[in-house]
């Protein structure tokens, strides 16, 4: 890429409230996905997967792709209340996903154990998106895009996009200071991260942001209840990121 950017994009989304206030005991969770994607992918085989998809079942690409309307059956989903064709579409949107090239991490939070184990518990967003950019650093090193950090160097490794969904004025002014914190040092390495934030209105369309919002809440779900059949996660197995062949507490970040 020219002007020193990255090969890559990150798109993040997340699944549940982050307020530690009136905890919902069905769903005690709060999850942030974040998407890896080469760019090249990204332009050549995701966007156009995502475009066939909506072609085929809406006639045309500008419906959003949003968990909760699906899980509903509410909106342009309404079709879905019929249990054959909701299968149908669940299991064929779920196999698009599953052959598509990216890579996943995903980070859990648990607020009632969270709020148990500190005094005064730490936004889950923020904390989130701390673990989160952790690593894709440590993946875009594994890559081989970036180099490891050097003080007499700051800042030679290409600038990489992290692209959020716009929620309010106060939160978006809110997460971009968190963003630049933790990007400004504020990590476990204390390193400075070229990363750049970028807000997407939902009207945007973009599939990265759709994808991210579709699988972040499955893998709550997962975690919440292992035992329950999740076929949408098992096809996220061999994108979440791995460290010695490991993907718990690297592409799945569960904390406490």
């Amino acid at each position: 890429m020219s002007r020193g950017l990255s090969n890559y994009l990150v798109f993040v989304d997340e699944s549940g409230s982050p307020s530690m206030g009136n905890i919902d005991p069905d769903y005690p969770l709060f999850v942030l996905a974040f998407l890896i994607a080469k760019k090249t992918d990204y332009m050549t085989k995701i966007t156009p997967a995502i475009q066939r998809f909506k072609f085929n079942h809406f006639g045309h690409d500008q419906v959003i792709l949003h968990e909760r309307d699906i899980r509903r059956d509410v909106g342009h989903f309404a079709f879905l209340k019929k249990p054959a064709l909701k299968e149908a579409f669940l299991n064929e949107l779920t196999d698009i996903i599953k052959e598509l090239p990216f890579h996943m991490v995903c980070v859990v939070i648990n607020k009632d154990e969270h709020k148990k184990q500190y005094t005064n518990p730490i936004n889950p967003y923020h904390l989130g998106l701390e673990f989160g950019l952790e690593r894709v650093k440590a993946f875009l090193i594994q890559e081989g895009e970036w180099a490891d950090f050097d003080p007499a160097k700051a800042f030679v490794n290409p600038a990489l996009h992290v692209i959020v969904e716009k929620r309010g004025n106060a939160e978006d002014n809110e997460l971009e200071l968190e963003f630049r914190r933790i990007c400004g040092g504020a990590n476990y390495d204390r390193e400075k991260l070229n990363f750049e934030i970028i807000f997407a209105d939902k009207k945007s369309n973009s599939s990265g942001l759709q994808i991210a919002d579709l699988v972040a809440r499955p893998v709550g779900v997962s975690v919440l209840k292992p035992e329950q059949p999740n076929r949408a996660v098992q096809g996220l197995k061999d994108k979440l990121l791995k460290k010695g062949g490991r993907v718990d507490g690297w592409g799945l970040k569960k904390f406490p």
